[in-house]
């Protein structure tokens, strides 16, 4: 491992923990940048960002794309991004995997908290065949 490489793994470790996604990606273009050829590589051997990471930052850059304070505070996301939540998408699932649960269940039927001997790898098996992939 180059001289290099160890500097930015240095810093990569101090400042991990205090930067969102999207300042981490940044940086890491940044980092890239000022090395030149084959900066990319580097800072991604030295971080374990993937490379495509590291462009999208360096995209972003080079866009001036909206300033970090513009964003909402406290998210790093646009509000809606991310995946639907499964019972969004399929309606029924709730009812089925109720269906599924319903004879394997003990406990109090009217608290959240159920009790079932069924695993969870079972129970997506048995979703799937019914038509609900999870």
């Amino acid at each position: 491992m180059s001289n290099t490489v160890e500097k930015i793994k240095v810093k990569y470790g101090y400042l991990r923990s205090h930067l969102d996604e999207k300042v981490l990606r940044l940086w890491a273009a940044v980092e890239a940048q000022s090395l030149g050829r084959g900066g990319i590589s580097q800072v991604s051997e030295a971080t374990s960002l993937s490379r495509t990471t590291i462009y999208v930052g360096i995209s972003e850059l080079k866009s001036g794309g909206p300033d970090i304070d513009s964003r909402l505070p406290g998210r790093i996301r646009r509000t809606g991004g991310g995946r639907k939540k499964l019972k969004e998408k399929d309606p029924s699932l709730l009812q089925d995997l109720d269906k599924l649960l319903e004879p394997a269940t003990r406990g109090d039927p009217e608290t959240p908290l159920r009790w079932t001997c069924k695993s969870t790898t079972k129970l997506a098996e048995e979703l799937t065949a019914r038509g609900h992939p999870v």
